[in-house]
């Protein structure tokens, strides 16, 4: 499989090495929920994604249009309902931009990668060894 993580788990309470390439992240569970709380949760590792990936694209759009974004300051929640899980994304421009320009970057901002992994149809498939 080209570009997998590899996740890791020893006998030590839900602690998950994260590998990719030269990357590497711990995983982990709060201390209420028998972990050490050494790192985020699967789940919050989840929505830095969907964050960073918001993040990183309205900058290289931005960069590539020349338009003064000074900052993005992207937050991101979800809940799960009866019905499936919501996202919940509040994004923040810093800079000179009209009211074209903000409304041209929340259009791009749905564009990013994982947004769209995460608005497709999903669909694991999984092997054991």
């Amino acid at each position: 499989m080209e570009n997998a993580i590899t996740a890791h788990i020893g006998q030590e309470n839900y602690k998950t090495g994260l590998q990719f390439e030269a990357h590497s992240l711990i995983a982990d569970e709060p201390k209420e929920l028998g972990g050490e709380d050494l790192g985020p949760t699967p789940g919050t590792l989840l929505k830095m994604a969907l964050g960073a990936c918001t993040a990183i694209t309205l900058r290289m759009y931005a960069a590539r249009k020349g338009w003064d974004l000074q900052e993005v300051l992207v937050k991101v929640d979800y809940e799960k309902t009866g019905e499936g899980t919501i996202f919940h994304r509040q994004i923040e421009f810093i800079g000179q931009l009209d009211e074209t320009q903000r409304n041209r970057l929340t259009q791009i901002a749905n564009a990013c990668p994982v947004h769209r992994i995460l608005s497709g149809p999903i669909n694991i498939q999984t092997e054991t060894h």
